[in-house]
C-alpha cells in the first residue's frame, strides 16, 4: 500500500518511509492511497491484538504480523492498567475513556510507545541512526522522551514553549538523564515551535545531514496507533445507541484518527466526533464559518490545547475536497502568504457532512467543570478532559457520549488546586521518575538559533 502527500508533489511511499519521514518533502501530510477495510474488534480481543491488526493493515504487508505483534506487545506492556485504555461510567449518557495509564500519563503514550518500538526495529534492520524532532504543547515531548530515552539509534530533539506548559509536563521531558535527548525551551508559543520544525524539514540540506525525522501528530504512525482505542471502545460497549466521541482538540490528530477508524470500518458509519477546544477557537471558526486564520495562540489553563493552527486539519480538508491535492497545496500556500483563507462553500459543506462538530469552552467554564464533576462524582479530571466533558453539556443531542480523558489530573496540580483546592497525586512510579534533575536549554524564537544548536548536538 502506498502513502501519498496531501499536496501531491511527491511520489507515493510505503508505510515505513511515510512514518520515518513524518512530513512529506513537499510540505504535505501523508495519507493512505486508499483506506483498508479492517474487521471490527471482538468483545474479548485484547488491546495489543487490535493494535496489531490495525498496524498490519496500515503497513500493507511490508512488515510481518509476527513482528508487528511483538512490537505492540512490548509497547503496551509499559501501561499501568491491564486494559490499557479502560472505560468508566461518568454520568447518564456519558462515559469516559481513560487514555492516561501510560508511562507519562497522557494519551500520547498510546502512539509514542509503539513508535519507539517501530523506529528502533527499522533502524536496527537498516543499521542506521536517526535524529527525531518534535514540537510539543505539553504531552508529546514527554511521551517521546519516554519512548526514545537511552535509544542507541536515535537522537531526540524536543522543542517546547518556554513557561507555557505545566511544571509536571516539563519534568516528564527533562528528567530522563539520557544523553540522546536535547530539550529546547523556545521563547515563543507552540505554533512558533511547530513552524520551526516544519522549516527544518523544508531545509533539505540540513535535514539530510542530520537524518531528520519527526513524531508530531503529523506522523502517520501516530494516527494509525490512535485508531486502536476507538475500535476498543466499540468492542466493549453493550449499547446500540449512536456514539459521539468527544475529543479535547489541539492539533486535530486524535480526532482525525477517529475519522480514519470510521473509514476503515472499525466503528459504525454513523459515529460522530465533537471536537472540544478552549479559547483558541480557530478550529471552531473553521467548522462554523469556513474561516482559517493564522493567529497567535492564547495561553490558557488547558495548555496542551493552546494551538492556533491545527496541522492535521489539512488531512480532513484533503478528504473534503475529494482528495484534490492541487487545491490543498494552493490553499495552504495562500494561507501562508496572507495569514487567512476562506474555505470554498462547497468544500465547507462537505466538511460538515464528514461527521464533525466543534465546541469552544473558556477557562472559567473549565474550572467550574472540574469542580462540578468532583462535587458530583469525587472524580478529579485534568483541564483538557474538562473541556471535553463541558462540551457535552454545551451540545447535548441524545447520543451516547464517550469523552476522551487525555491526561492524568496530577499533571496539572496548579489547575486542580485552583478549581477544587486539591492536587491530584502522581502514581508512585511516575513520582519517582521526575525527581531527577531537569536538563533543558532556553533558546530564542529563531530558526537560525535552533538549527545551529541541533547541528552542534548531533555532531558532538
Amino acid at each position: 500500500m502506498k502513502y501519498i502527500s496531501t499536496r501531491g508533489q511527491v511520489a507515493g511511499v510505503d508505510f515505513i518511509e511515510a512514518c520515518m519521514q513524518g512530513l512529506a518533502p513537499d510540505g504535505g501530510l501523508y495519507v493512505p492511497e486508499r483506506y483498508p477495510v479492517i474487521e471490527e474488534a471482538d468483545s474479548d480481543e485484547q488491546f495489543h491484538s487490535i493494535a496489531s491488526r490495525i498496524m498490519l493493515a496500515m503497513a500493507g504487508g511490508i512488515i510481518s504480523y509476527d513482528v508487528i505483534d511483538t512490537l505492540c506487545r512490548r509497547a503496551y506492556s509499559s501501561f499501568h492498567h491491564l486494559e490499557v485504555t479502560p472505560i468508566r461510567d461518568l454520568e447518564e449518557n456519558t462515559k469516559i475513556l481513560e487514555l492516561f495509564h501510560g508511562p507519562t500519563l497522557a494519551f500520547k503514550d498510546v502512539a509514542m510507545q509503539f513508535i519507539g518500538q517501530l523506529f528502533d526495529y527499522i533502524l536496527e534492520q537498516r543499521h542506521q541512526k536517526l535524529t527525531v524532532i518534535c514540537a510539543t504543547s505539553g504531552d508529546t515531548g514527554g511521551a517521546a522522551a519516554a519512548a526514545f530515552a537511552k535509544s542507541k539509534n536515535i537522537s531526540l530533539i524536543i522543542l517546547h514553549p518556554h513557561e507555557r506548559i505545566s511544571t509536571i509536563q516539563r519534568k516528564f521531558m527533562t528528567c530522563w538523564g539520557s544523553d540522546n535527548i536535547l530539550n529546547l525551551a523556545v521563547e515563543a508559543d507552540f505554533d512558533a515551535c511547530q513552524a520551526i520544525v516544519k522549516s527544518l524539514f523544508e531545509d533539505k540540506d540540513f535535514a539530510g545531514k542530520v537524518k531528520l525525522s519527526g513524531v508530531n501528530s503529523i506522523n502517520w504512525a501516530r494516527i494509525a496507533a490512535q485508531m486502536t482505542y476507538y475500535a476498543y471502545v466499540k468492542s466493549r460497549l453493550e449499547d446500540d445507541r449512536q456514539i459521539r466521541y468527544v475529543v479535547p482538540t489541539g492539533n486535530f490528530g486524535d480526532a482525525f484518527a477517529g475519522f480514519v477508524a470510521r473509514r476503515c470500518g472499525l466503528v459504525p458509519a454513523n459515529t460522530i466526533f465533537l471536537c472540544a477546544v478552549n479559547e483558541n477557537r480557530v478550529l471552531a471558526e473553521i467548522f462554523e464559518k469556513g474561516d482559517v486564520r493564522r493567529v497567535s495562540a492564547l495561553a490558557t489553563n488547558s495548555p496542551a490545547m493552546d494551538i492556533a493552527v491545527p496541522s492535521n486539519f489539512e488531512r480532513l480538508l484533503f478528504e473534503a475536497s475529494d482528495r484534490d491535492s492541487d487545491f490543498v497545496s494552493s490553499f495552504y500556500s495562500q494561507l501562508s502568504a496572507s495569514g487567512k483563507k476562506k474555505i470554498p462553500g462547497g468544500i465547507h459543506s462537505s466538511l460538515k457532512q464528514l461527521g464533525f462538530d466543534c465546541v469552544s469552552v473558556n477557562q472559567k467554564q473549565t474550572l467550574n467543570e472540574i469542580s462540578r464533576l468532583y462535587n458530583k462524582t469525587d472524580l478529579i479530571i485534568c483541564p483538557h478532559t474538562a473541556v471535553g466533558t463541558c462540551g457535552t453539556i454545551e451540545k447535548r443531542n441524545g447520543v451516547l457520549d464517550v469523552v476522551l480523558a487525555t491526561a492524568h489530573p496530577a499533571k496539572f496540580p496548579e489547575i486542580t488546586r485552583q478549581a477544587i483546592c486539591i492536587e491530584a497525586e502522581l502514581p508512585q512510579t511516575q513520582a519517582i521518575e521526575i525527581q531527577n534533575n531537569e536538563v533543558y536549554e532556553i533558546v530564542e524564537n529563531s530558526l537560525h538559533s535552533v538549527r545551529a544548536r541541533i547541528k552542534d548536538y548531533v555532531n558532538r
